[in-house]
């Protein structure tokens, strides 16, 4: 598995434009199972232990209002940066990734973050 995670954190740095900062995580316990920034300071894993209260929030208001549709990934959209949540097909983990929104090509990262996490998910 851990050949696989770093294989993921290298092809996104290599290969997805206006890279910041990735983390894979577990949704159960929150706890990063890899990640890497290329900005000083920047902390994926504490980014990614916030956002599984995002998505727990998510998820309580599409049962609120009844929506029965499976949650597929959730975007933020800031001043400088383009933050994304990808979450697995199964719910058990999911890709955080930050971007520089000037550099950032969202058809790209969306292609690849899926096929990579395809290549996890026979990992997980």
């Amino acid at each position: 598995m851990e050949t696989v995670l770093k294989g993921l954190v290298n092809n996104v740095k290599e290969n997805i434009p206006g890279y910041r900062g990735v983390s894979v995580t577990e949704m159960s316990s929150g706890e990063s199972l890899i990640s890497d920034s290329s900005i000083e300071g920047f902390d994926p894993e504490l980014a990614s232990a916030f956002n599984v209260e995002i998505i727990n929030a998510k998820r309580k208001t599409m049962n609120a209002l009844d929506i029965n549709e499976e949650l597929n990934d959730i975007q933020f959209n800031l001043s400088n940066q383009i933050h994304t949540i990808n979450i697995s097909q199964n719910g058990e983990y999911f890709i955080y990734l930050a971007l520089d929104r000037e550099k950032a090509n969202m058809g790209i990262t969306k292609k690849l973050l899926n096929k990579y996490k395809e290549d996890l998910n026979s990992e997980l």
